[in-house]
């Protein structure tokens, strides 16, 4: 299984939609996969009947969390996130934010971790012009990439 490719997305998301299924969408960086992220992409598929999972292209990654990140490359971390049931698709993106995507997808929830507050997100503003919702959902504590790694480390 591999991504969806960028430019079917939009018709991806309307074939959906014309199907009459509710449309979700989440965005990351997904590197070293834990129990946080099965937790989280578990709750943001259950606001939906569709879970799209935005995920950051290796030099987005780069400029995000550093020279050295990620540690998996984009194609092994899209074929995780695709071999869990709550994630259908996943979509590349190389943007600062995901808001073209959304754009193109328009789904009827964005869900983000609760880390995050929506008057934050530039996506929430992008999902409030037409209509759509955005749900932040509860962080898993001491659960990160960043955690894993330092642990490695020491």
């Amino acid at each position: 299984m591999s991504a969806v490719p960028r430019e079917q997305i939009a018709l991806l998301s309307d074939k959906l939609k014309a199907a009459g299924k509710k449309v979700v969408f989440t965005n990351g960086c997904f590197d070293i996969l834990h129990v946080g992220h099965v937790r989280y992409l578990a709750a943001a598929r259950e606001l939906g009947d569709c879970l799209i999972v935005g995920l950051n292209t290796d030099a987005s990654v780069r400029l995000i969390k550093g020279p050295t990140r990620p540690i998996n490359r984009e194609d092994d971390r899209a074929e995780v996130l695709l071999a869990l049931k709550s994630v259908d698709y996943v979509v590349l993106f190389g943007e600062p934010t995901a808001n073209e995507v959304i754009v193109a997808i328009r789904p009827d929830v964005y869900a983000k971790g609760g880390d995050y507050a929506a008057k934050d997100l530039p996506e929430a503003q992008v999902v409030e012009t037409y209509g759509g919702k955005t749900v932040l959902l509860p962080m898993v504590e001491g659960k990160s990439s960043t955690r894993i790694i330092n642990k490695i480390k020491e």
